[in-house]
């Protein structure tokens, strides 16, 4: 039995013209595909009449359709091509449709029809934003980035509406699948700036072409890694005036791009029931231009070679910037340590420092604490570096008097931000007392930002994990702080923190930007704040934002910031104290030394100070006014880049 289906569609990209869609010869294979099309088409008002051996649908308006027009999609089951037959063919298969469509198909001019396949075309490649190519049970199929699903399966609609557009872009994916993800593999290679990636790429348009070709190539030669592309592309735009200016950094960036080496490998460990399990391990060194690579060392289930890329091209721009002067790397696992015991994650650390030892040292590699890397993980990772060594060089940074340096090193990140925030405060003849804050995380980096806040006087009154975030109208004090580190430390929720303060809250699936506040600290992970958490910051009132994880901001979100005249310190400059302490701990006349809380922050203060007037300085040599929202982080990114342009330039081509 031969099956025919023509769709009549109400669209507005559609006009009363007749379109003809080849097919590869899959469509619905069983009876019940066809039963589940003639019930969608009764749903929306659809008219089936049979002639003959054949089925047609046609969709007459539906409640809340605008009027149809007269579009006619058809699609023969046998496999065919738009380019492979001669305008005989299409002709014939105008003869099949019945005689009030041939009729109408009469009136049409052939360059007409060839203008709607290519207006199909064009609407098709938009869709490389939420879909990807993969086989499924030995068939090429669409995939939504989102659900992971295809065909009737996917449940996100591309459009945003729930009218025909939707149901066309449905009953095209059920019947005829494999044409589709054909016809979306030859615009791929047509076009050279659609891309098929895993995850959705925001590219921002950029105004200069050199500017443009850079970031071109970086999508030509890592087109699925969507992190390392966002940071790279936030990098060349805030580089744009500095790239007009000679084409000899424009060399520097394309070579910068590229990191001098990566390491991927395996990791196997055994679990406390002696089974055997595999995690991945990388090590990016980014850039050792300025000295040897700085950088920490993540453990996550979501960690990838583009986040280990994009941490470490942030991390070499971050040390650059900073006083003490340091090349980038970064690196970790998708290992989680949540959950595991001390002698599992004592057991991984050891698996994975036997494969890493032979890239560290003093002068080469020095790994640093991240997420998911504390005390605990350093020791096992240094215990089992010192051993295959053969000696005790003491280049892990850690909160470990006896095997470390400095006695602050947790707290310098997050102290940094707070001493960033007040020195931005004090350029607007404000101050930290009194302004109500709201932080993300609950991690290191957010409970010693608490800290410092209440020490000037700040009322901070959230933090927040995976599952949703905290409120303390009262806000939070040292007390409260340390009941909040026992929370963490016992691996209970936060929202146990409620039951004993009445005057708390606890919020499931959600962020803290909705809260009402003057300053905002995104202290969680990369991209945690988007477009619609950047409304809310707006809406509730923020004024600062203040980076303290890297890229927090999607590029949606940094639109929406601007716009409103936000300011934001960046991550690369307000970050950069973790980069201070860790270069205290490695001089050696400081590393024998006991620093005193206040010496420490003296000496963090003054660094911090150092960072904030470079940033300004290069920013505003560029023609970015103090009081521009982007002045701060293209005054960091171009400080950072001139420094290690210089360096490479003095270096050579190596």
């Amino acid at each position: 039995m031969s099956i025919r289906h023509s769709f009549h569609f109400s669209s507005p990209l559609f006009s009363s013209e007749i379109l003809k869609l080849p097919t590869s010869g899959v469509g619905m294979n069983s009876a019940m595909d066809d039963m589940n099309l003639i019930q969608q088409a009764q749903r929306h008002h659809l008219v089936v009449r049979e002639i003959g051996e054949e089925i047609d649908l046609e969709i007459g308006p539906g409640d809340d359709d605008p009027p149809f027009g007269n579009t006619i999609i058809v699609a023969p089951m046998r496999e065919s091509s738009v380019e492979e037959h001669g305008e005989s063919k299409q002709m014939g298969m105008v003869s099949q449709l019945p005689n009030d469509a041939q009729d109408m198909s009469k009136n049409q001019p052939v360059k007409r029809k060839k203008k709607v396949v290519k207006r199909w075309r064009e609407e098709w490649a938009d869709t490389y934003k939420w879909a990807y190519v993969d086989v499924k049970e030995g068939t090429a199929r669409i995939f939504c980035s989102v659900c992971r699903e295809y065909g009737r399966k996917h449940r996100r609609n591309p459009y945003g509406n729930e009218g025909s557009r939707n149901m066309q872009m449905s009953a095209l994916e059920e019947h005829n699948n494999s044409l589709l993800h054909k016809e979306a593999l030859r615009l791929q290679m047509a076009s050279k700036e659609k891309i098929v990636a895993d995850k959705p790429v925001y590219v921002k348009a950029v105004m200069s072409k050199t500017a443009g070709s850079i970031l071109e190539a970086t999508l030509k030669r890592d087109p699925h890694e969507a992190e390392f592309i966002q940071a790279v592309q936030e990098a060349i735009q805030a580089l744009e005036r500095v790239i007009a200016k000679s084409s000899h950094y424009v060399n520097i960036m394309e070579r910068l791009l590229e990191p001098e080496r990566m390491i991927v490998f395996r990791v196997p460990w055994l679990d406390d029931r002696g089974e055997i399990h595999v995690n991945r391990g990388f090590r990016v060194q980014f850039n050792q231009s300025m000295g040897p690579c700085r950088g920490g060392i993540r453990f996550h289930p979501s960690m990838n070679l583009s986040i280990a890329k994009f941490l470490g091209f942030e991390q070499a721009l971050k040390n650059a910037l900073s006083p003490y002067k340091l090349g980038g790397a970064a690196g970790g696992s998708d290992f989680d340590p949540k959950g595991k015991s001390d002698n599992e994650v004592m057991r991984f650390c050891q698996s994975f420092m036997s494969e890493m030892y032979r890239y560290l040292g003093p002068d080469r590699d020095l790994p640093s604490e991240e997420i998911g890397v504390g005390t605990r993980e350093m020791g096992y990772l240094f215990g089992q570096y010192r051993r295959l060594a053969g000696n005790f060089q003491g280049s892990f940074t850690g909160p470990r008097i006896f095997w470390s340096g400095a006695s602050l090193r947790t707290e310098a990140t997050g102290y940094g931000l707070v001493f960033f925030a007040q020195l931005m405060l004090s350029d607007m003849n404000k101050e930290l007392k009194g302004l109500r804050c709201v932080v993300s995380g609950s991690g290191k980096i957010a409970m010693h930002v608490l800290e410092k806040l209440i020490a000037y006087g700040a009322l901070p009154v959230s933090v927040s994990d995976s599952k949703g975030y905290l409120v303390d109208e009262d806000g939070f004090d040292y007390m409260k702080i340390q009941f909040l580190r026992d929370i963490k430390a016992q691996q209970r929720s936060l929202r146990d923190y409620s039951k004993t303060y009445a005057r708390s809250k606890y919020y499931d699936e959600a962020k803290p930007w909705n809260e009402r506040c003057d300053l905002a600290f995104a202290c969680a992970s990369q991209n945690e704040i988007n477009q619609s958490d950047a409304m809310n910051l707006v809406n509730s009132g923020c004024r600062i934002l203040v980076e303290g994880s890297n890229m927090p901001c999607t590029p949606e979100a940094i639109q929406v910031l601007r716009k409103a005249n936000i300011l934001v310190a960046p991550a690369m400059a307000a970050g950069a104290g973790g980069v201070v302490a860790g270069e205290l701990e490695l001089n050696h006349e400081c590393s024998l030394m006991h620093w005193s809380p206040e010496d420490f922050e003296s000496k963090l203060q003054e660094a911090m100070k150092q960072t904030y007037q470079r940033a300004l300085k290069a920013a505003t040599d560029f023609g970015y006014q103090k009081e521009n929202p982007e002045a701060l982080v293209h005054g960091s990114v171009i400080s950072s880049f001139l420094t290690i342009a210089q360096a490479m330039t003095d270096q050579g081509c190596v």
